[in-house]
């Protein structure tokens, strides 16, 4: 039975789209297939690893029936990446094998049952639907998600806090020694809703979602959530625990503000980074009236020095900052302008851009 027909570039796309969550090494071989259900023209693509599934639907041409079997999705990718884009190639099975074709190419790999396939069971309780366009989360996503733990042992910060609340979206994600947070409009009211993303859900939305306006709907559950876009249905388990209170880490009154330019700050620090120990990574930031003066140095005793000419007029502070907290958030930034706020040696600075009301990050200072 031929199972699907199309070109590479169509049936890749849509391998690709599910297979990004698929892990190498597994206790359960079959999580390391696809799930691929045939029903009349349209074909279903599930992949899963047990806590994310993802499953988008395609229209590929076919015999007319119902099939599903389940096949290694990586060797699957690998092998029609190495075919023209143009080609049709053919999905045809028979027994306990599946044969692609293309030109004169074909290959046979071996299948696993469909029922075998440990699906996901979706939550029962979902709450409202909410939607935003697909280019809005992605933005949130980009201006938050590289300030979020890796591998932290409060594993409740190895995500990002999604919360929803009358008609905004907030994003926030912290590592104990920053913290980023943005900030959406949603066009309906929807009641309070907070859950936490893990880490790899995050990165995996940031790699489908697509720079366009077509909406993502969103739907959270106690331990669940659930998006729907661009053909996709993304479910996910979430992280249990207690988020940190953002509120209380963001400054609030800081007496000194200095807007620079986004591109010369972030160039200045990349060349002072050269020069930081291996280990603490440490820049001094001094700032007077006029000037914004940047060093570095490392155990062998090299220095760098940088210096900016800024509007300011407030107290003299001298601040140290761990160099890659800063080039993180500044990198993940497009702005021309950011705006920095300090208060003293031993507070945290905050950075915020003035055309964008809704971001704001958090960086703890460091001594040196």
């Amino acid at each position: 039975m031929i199972v699907l027909k199309a070109t590479q570039e169509k049936v890749l796309g849509a391998l690709q789209a599910v297979a990004g969550i698929v892990e190498r090494r597994h206790t359960l071989p079959i999580l390391a297939n696809v799930l691929i259900r045939k029903s009349g023209s349209q074909v279903e693509l599930t992949t899963s690893d047990l806590e994310i599934q993802v499953r988008t639907t395609a229209e590929l041409d076919g015999d007319s029936g119902n099939f599903a079997t389940t096949v290694g999705a990586r060797k699957l990718i690998d092998i029609l990446r190495s075919m023209p884009a143009d080609q049709t190639v053919s999905l045809s099975a028979s027994q306990n094998k599946l044969t692609l074709q293309g030109g004169k190419s074909r290959f046979t790999l071996q299948t696993l049952p469909a029922d075998d396939f440990p699906l996901v069971q979706e939550a029962a309780d979902f709450g409202p639907m909410f939607s935003v366009p697909q280019k809005t989360l992605k933005a949130l996503i980009n201006q938050v998600h590289f300030a979020m733990a890796v591998h932290d042992i409060r594993y409740y910060l190895n995500g990002i806090l999604f919360v929803a609340e009358g008609k905004s979206l907030t994003l926030v994600a912290t590592d104990g020694h920053r913290l980023a947070l943005a900030q959406a409009t949603l066009d309906v009211e929807i009641p309070k809703q907070e859950v936490i993303l893990p880490r790899k859900t995050v990165l995996e939305l940031q790699r489908l979602l697509k720079d366009e306006d077509t909406a993502i709907e969103m739907r959270f559950a106690g331990n669940q959530a659930k998006f729907v876009f661009s053909g996709m249905e993304f479910v996910t388990k979430l992280v249990e625990g207690k988020f940190p209170d953002y509120n209380r880490v963001i400054p609030k009154n800081h007496k000194n503000a200095v807007t620079l330019g986004r591109a010369p700050l972030l160039a200045s620090l990349q060349r002072a980074a050269i020069l930081t120990s291996e280990k603490f990574k440490g820049v001094r930031v001094n700032i007077e009236p006029g000037t914004l003066r940047i060093a570095s140095s490392n155990a062998e005793q090299e220095e760098a020095k940088e210096e900016l000419e800024v509007d300011y007029g407030g107290d003299a502070i001298e601040i140290g900052f761990n160099v890659t907290y800063l080039i993180d958030a500044l990198t993940n930034m497009s702005q021309e302008m950011i705006k920095i706020e300090l208060q003293d040696t031993n507070s945290s600075a905050l950075i915020t851009v003035p055309e964008q009301a809704g971001f704001k990050y958090v960086v703890m200072p460091m001594r040196i």
